[in-house]
């Protein structure tokens, strides 16, 4: 998963891209990068201008002196979150820039290529070199190859040849690109703002409209699966942006996990809230309670893991006490928000370590308390395992975990940090006789005193209906029904650098 942004039009396309980036900082800590495009006058012409470097927006970007060094109109920046491989190698920062026979391409991508393995071979048996193990780069050498005159049918014949989930803003000349996969997997919202002098428009793209509104952005709506769309010096006059689209897919399936944990929550993502899919969550797992429990009376003290479970707690305590069932809501857990998100530490020493060092219980508000702990989801399991032993530090009666989805059983390859089977913690109870026994021993694993998922069709019928119903969401990591065909995609987290 990474977070991606996009401007055409503006006077400050570098400060735009940090805003952006640092308002998407949740989907990628390990780096970051921008490059702006900027007509040249000695060399008239336009040129390119980039500065990337490893670790958090505001740390790449501390020097001020960096903008002055990238003048533009336009620019697309990108932050990096490795879902597999070499996540220390600077060669695999993004945007990807480089010269080509019809000018100057860039690139930024979030999501995974399920056929990248048999297209790096046959580039490279074509004399292709590579400067990165990273997926993405693909697609600039595919369009490169291409025969087609102009940049954007480039980009259209190499995206025809790769499969899986993408969306991407690209640079290419003077002219600004936004693609998405023809299933819709990963996000990409459109903005705009207009000039009130020279009436003319500023476009924006970017994985999460939370990167607008720090730009006072107007959102208009987001980029259609399989659409490629074009923004231009024409476009910002016209404010018509032009777009052609991808041979269509049989079914949507935008990635229902952005709703459950990675977008947030004050975003439209999929055209809709995510607080309000959110807060759906959390009741639909109050009702579901309530139907295993029905005569459980008992006051409820409802603590959330910070931060992307708070929403769906919210929604658990409204729902419980609308079905009579005395629940309060509690911070019982504090976040140190100077420490990244443990989901994306890469390596599992590192994320043990870093458990306490992100969370530190309220002793008087869990002490002698029976307390239910709303959590998002539930991957390899050691954060929560090592998070409900500092919950017992504090002394309660009983704790009750709760979990607003259902539980992971499949790797994903779209673009999430659960490539392997292995690395899931259903997989070390994957021999349980059946679902009960299974949830039983990760409940004893965890060490709670119960354990409570939310079911499959608890959790679809909290997200918004699309058009088509049956097929508008991918469920692969809980159900394994994988919409895009795997060619060869990678499981070997150290061999390939498969998607950002």
């Amino acid at each position: 998963m990474c977070g991606v942004f996009g401007v055409y039009n503006s006077k400050t396309p570098a400060e735009d891209a940090f805003y952006g980036l640092y308002s998407l900082q949740h989907r990628g800590q390990e780096a970051a990068g921008v490059v702006v495009a900027g007509y040249d006058e000695k060399k008239k012409k336009t040129v390119y201008r980039q500065h990337k470097g490893m670790g958090l927006v505001s740390e790449v970007y501390k020097d001020p002196e960096i903008f002055k060094k990238m003048p533009g109109y336009a620019a697309i920046g990108h932050n990096r979150y490795s879902t597999t491989g070499a996540s220390k190698s600077a060669s695999n920062i993004q945007p990807f820039s480089l010269t080509y026979r019809s000018g100057n391409l860039a690139i930024a991508h979030n999501g995974n290529l399920t056929n990248s393995r048999a297209l790096r071979k046959e580039l490279t048996e074509r004399g292709v070199i590579f400067q990165a193990s990273s997926d993405t780069e693909i697609i600039p050498h595919l369009a490169a190859l291409s025969k087609e005159k102009e940049p954007l049918h480039q980009i259209y014949h190499a995206l025809r040849q790769v499969q899986g989930a993408f969306s991407l803003v690209i640079l290419a000349n003077d002219q600004l690109i936004a693609a998405r996969d023809p299933y819709g997997v990963r996000p990409l919202a459109l903005g705009k703002k207009t000039n009130p002098e020279t009436k003319e428009a500023t476009y924006y793209v970017a994985s999460e409209t939370c990167a607008f509104d720090i730009l006072s952005v107007d959102y208009l709506r987001d980029i259609e699966p399989g659409e490629i769309l074009l923004i231009d010096k024409f476009s910002a006059k016209n404010h018509k942006p032009s777009s052609l689209f991808l041979p269509p897919s049989k079914r949507k399936a935008r990635c229902i996990f952005e709703y459950v944990y990675f977008a947030r929550p004050d975003s439209l993502v999929f055209n809709h809230s995510v607080d309000k899919v959110r807060r759906n969550l959390g009741k639909s797992l109050a009702r579901e309670s309530m139907v295993e429990h029905p005569n459980d009376d008992q006051h409820q003290i409802v603590v959330s893991v910070p931060d992307s479970s708070n929403t769906a707690a919210l929604g658990f305590v409204r729902e419980s006490n609308k079905i009579s069932r005395p629940a309060r809501f509690e911070h019982g857990l504090i976040r140190n928000h100077y420490v990244g998100r443990t989901f994306i530490q890469p390596g599992k020493e590192s994320r043990e370590i870093k458990v306490r060092s992100k969370y530190n219980i309220i002793r008087g508000v869990l002490q002698d308390r029976q307390i239910v702990v709303i959590d998002d989801s539930i991957v390899r399991g050691t954060t929560a395992k090592m998070l409900i032993k500092l919950i017992r530090e504090a002394g309660p009666k009983e704790i009750h975990l709760h979990i607003s989805s259902p539980p992971i059983t499949n790797p994903c390859f779209y673009g999430m940090d659960f490539p392997t089977k292995g690395q899931l913690l259903t997989y070390m109870f994957a021999d349980a006789k059946d679902n009960d026994e299974e949830i039983e021993n990760i409940r004893k694993y965890i060490g709670v005193d119960s354990l409570k998922y939310l079911s499959l069709q608890g959790m679809l019928n909290s997200a918004p209906r699309f058009e088509h119903e049956t097929h508008s969401y991918c469920t692969a990591c809980f159900t394994g029904d994988y919409p895009i065909r795997m060619t060869d995609a990678t499981t070997d987290k150290e061999e390939y650098d498969s998607g950002e």
